[in-house]
């Protein structure tokens, strides 16, 4: 089963990667651009077939590793490998 995970900043978070592409973005002419945040994405594949118990597992992994739960949010989607 694969897991699609993206982790953000919480809101109200300063985010100077955002802030550096933001001004990246407008010196390439692309003036319209407000309020730009980065966050991460990562595929993982684990061998629980029950969705379930994959996602208890994705939980684990995202709480314990992946995210850090005090500055940032995570949301993940399963599909069936």
């Amino acid at each position: 089963m694969k897991a699609r995970i993206t982790i953000t900043l919480k809101p109200g978070v300063l985010d100077p990667q955002g802030k550096a592409i933001e001004g990246a973005l407008h010196a390439l002419g692309f003036g319209g651009v407000e309020g730009v945040r980065q966050g991460k994405f990562i595929e993982v594949e684990v061998a629980e077939s029950d969705p379930a118990r994959a996602r208890e597992e994705i939980e684990r992994m995202c709480k314990q590793l992946l995210a850090n739960t005090i500055i940032e949010n995570y949301a993940y989607e399963l599909e069936a490998a």
